[in-house]
């Protein structure tokens, strides 16, 4: 699988790319009715990010402005998006109505997930104290450190590898409105490095007390990680479950069925797995008919045999 497509929607806005330079301005919706997409070119871009985010400030009302997407910044595959947020940092209190930040978005033909340079985002959090909705894609230099923020509702970090340090950060992090978590912890081949012991203060729930979604997916290591959800104190409180995109096998879907209640959750989301068909049916039995919404869309999760019998199997998003 890979990312072909731009967020064609973000805070609950249709997404609208702010045009180019010298396109005409007078056909612009209203400023808070879409999420602003502000994109340069990741190769010989006329015009870079900062120059279009300080054109977007000049034309558009701030005032109004409810959510913003970061597009592509010129080498993206080399170059962190230090000076994008110096600028939105710069221009925070223009934005007094800024609910919705994602950094990041940009599709396979403008750079690979796992080549997407990243850097801290903790300031962000901080200087945008009201921010509902946070999303950041790739994971490489990507930094978060345990910070308190009690209005974030939504917080998703996309990458074919999230670094350790990122997800214990996440773990550390006191976030008392947070409804929504997802995080694509990938692969070592592109700095995935996590363990499940990384996952502790997330699944003790005691710092997410609204947690309502848990999405822990597109892992290497996704039968460990089903294992300890399976025994997690926030397991109760979840009505939606995703642990798709990784390498589910028989281990680990056997562990969650053993370990605590899912008759409880409105979704278990598991596409992407490597499953065998009696162990599909028997979640589909012990879940289904308690209602429970079940996806085990096997998808592209196919698997490739070595001579000697050595079998190699894919998260979903990688590169």
């Amino acid at each position: 699988m890979t990312i072909n497509d731009h967020l064609a929607t973000f805070c609950r806005l249709p997404a609208r790319t702010f045009p180019g330079p010298g396109a005409p301005a007078d056909s612009l919706p209203d400023a808070g009715s879409v999420a602003w997409r502000i994109t340069s070119d990741v190769y010989d871009a006329d015009e870079d990010w900062v120059d279009a985010f300080a054109r977007f400030l000049d034309t558009v009302d701030t005032t109004e402005v409810r959510a913003l997407i970061v597009g592509a910044w010129q080498e993206a595959y080399d170059t962190a998006p230090t000076g994008i947020i110096e600028a939105l940092l710069a221009a925070r209190d223009r934005l007094p109505a800024l609910r919705g930040l994602f950094l990041g978005d940009m599709v396979m033909e403008e750079c690979e997930i796992s080549w997407i340079n990243q850097t801290d985002v903790t300031q962000l959090l901080e200087a945008f104290p009201e921010l509902e909705e946070f999303g950041v894609r790739g994971g490489s230099g990507l930094v978060l450190t345990g910070l308190r923020h009690t209005a974030l509702r939504s917080l998703t970090m996309e990458s074919g590898g999230l670094p350790a340090q990122v997800v214990r950060g996440v773990s550390a992090c006191d976030l008392p409105a947070l409804t929504d978590l997802d995080l694509w912890l990938g692969t070592p081949d592109y700095g995935g490095d996590s363990e499940v012991s990384d996952l502790e203060g997330i699944l003790s729930g005691a710092r997410l007390p609204s947690l309502r979604r848990l999405a822990l997916r597109n892992s290497e290591i996704q039968d460990q990680v089903a294992t300890a959800v399976a025994g997690s104190a926030v397991l109760g409180r979840l009505e939606v479950l995703d642990l798709s995109m990784g390498v589910l096998t028989d281990e680990g879907a056997t562990a969650l069925l053993d370990g605590g209640p899912l008759t409880h959750l409105k979704k278990l989301d598991l596409h992407h797995n490597y499953l065998t068909g009696p162990l599909r049916d028997r979640v589909r039995g012990a879940l289904e008919p308690a209602g429970v919404d079940v996806d085990l869309d096997r998808g592209d999760a196919d698997e490739d045999k070595d001579d000697d019998g050595t079998v190699w199997r894919y998260v979903a998003v990688g590169e």
